[in-house]
């Protein structure tokens, strides 16, 4: 993949609670100068990043019931409404994950299924975040992606970059996209469902390596890092970074 190509299948994340509007409208120029599919921001900041954005063929995105899913199914299409006319042109929704493990498929399926059609209402697209680390289960992760077929979701996504778990040290972390979820999504969505994955990809290796297990788009904070790689690779010149990033997608 050259360059443009990697940069193409990125959405740079700006999600962290902390980020100020400056740093967002330096975060948005970096997308510009990169060539980035989109920009991801909070829902605050969608107008001010659609603005900056304007012309520059760098869309607009934002989350919704981010990060843990539990707002109500009117809220969630309130938020997405709200979204889409401040300028959002890509909702990446969080499933309510407790609905899910509880086993209430159809509440899951009818949130997904109101804000799905809310985002068409907008010619929007909508991106189904399935917060992989607080899902046991494979079968619970499979149902996700059947019911997003049969929704026809745009795209069903690993996680937000927050689903913090315990590990048998007694640290929490997340592990985001894993192999063998993205093996698992991609075998059971539907062909015209993409798979991106969020949560851990820092390099162009950890991109590469999601490219080839399925993923179509990758969520990522370490965009500057991952293009500079792929330029260097292709024995390019140097390409602008940012000060700092801060992390969580």
């Amino acid at each position: 993949m050259n360059p443009a190509e990697v940069a193409a299948m990125i959405d740079h994340s700006l999600l962290h609670p902390a980020l100020t509007d400056a740093e967002m409208r330096e975060g948005c120029g970096l997308a510009v100068r990169l060539g980035t599919a989109s920009v991801c921001v909070k829902p605050c900041g969608v107008r001010l990043a659609a603005g900056w954005l304007e012309g520059s063929g760098v869309k607009t995105g934002t989350v919704i019931g981010f990060p843990h899913g539990n707002s109500s199914i009117r809220v969630k299409v309130f938020e997405t409404d709200h979204a889409c006319r401040e300028g959002a042109v890509e909702i990446d929704m969080v499933i309510n994950i407790g609905k899910a493990l509880g086993g209430d498929w159809g509440y899951v399926e009818e949130e997904i299924r109101a804000v799905r059609a809310c985002c068409r209402e907008h010619g929007a697209l909508i991106k189904v975040i399935f917060e992989n680390d607080l899902l046991p289960d494979p079968r619970m992760k499979i149902r996700l992606c059947e019911i997003c077929t049969r929704e026809a979701a745009d795209f069903a996504k690993t996680s937000t970059g927050y689903g913090f778990v315990r590990d048998p040290d007694g640290r929490f972390s997340a592990k985001g996209a894993t192999d063998e979820d993205l093996r698992l999504m991609r075998l059971h969505c539907g062909p015209d469902v993409r798979i991106k994955a969020a949560g851990g990809i820092r390099t162009l290796d950890d991109l590469l390596r999601v490219k080839a297990l399925g993923a179509d788009r990758v969520g990522a904070t370490a965009t500057a890092a991952i293009v500079s790689e792929a330029v260097r690779r292709q024995g390019g010149g140097r390409t602008d970074t940012p000060a700092r990033e801060k992390t969580g997608h």
